[in-house]
């Protein structure tokens, strides 16, 4: 039976990590943007001379 708790709680510590880092990285920006970085390589970077 402490084999079941263990495993209970290792397995909630494990989700709560991953929820906690998975909120971290949706606040920061991280999946903002997904369809632009296929499209970029469409698009010339090239920068024009300024003499």
């Amino acid at each position: 039976m402490e084999a079941l708790f263990l495993t209970i709680a290792i397995a909630f510590i494990l989700a709560l990590t991953g929820l906690i880092i998975f909120l971290v990285s949706v606040k920061n920006g991280q999946f903002e943007d997904i369809e632009a970085s296929k499209y970029r390589i469409f698009f010339d970077d090239e920068k024009e001379n300024t003499k």
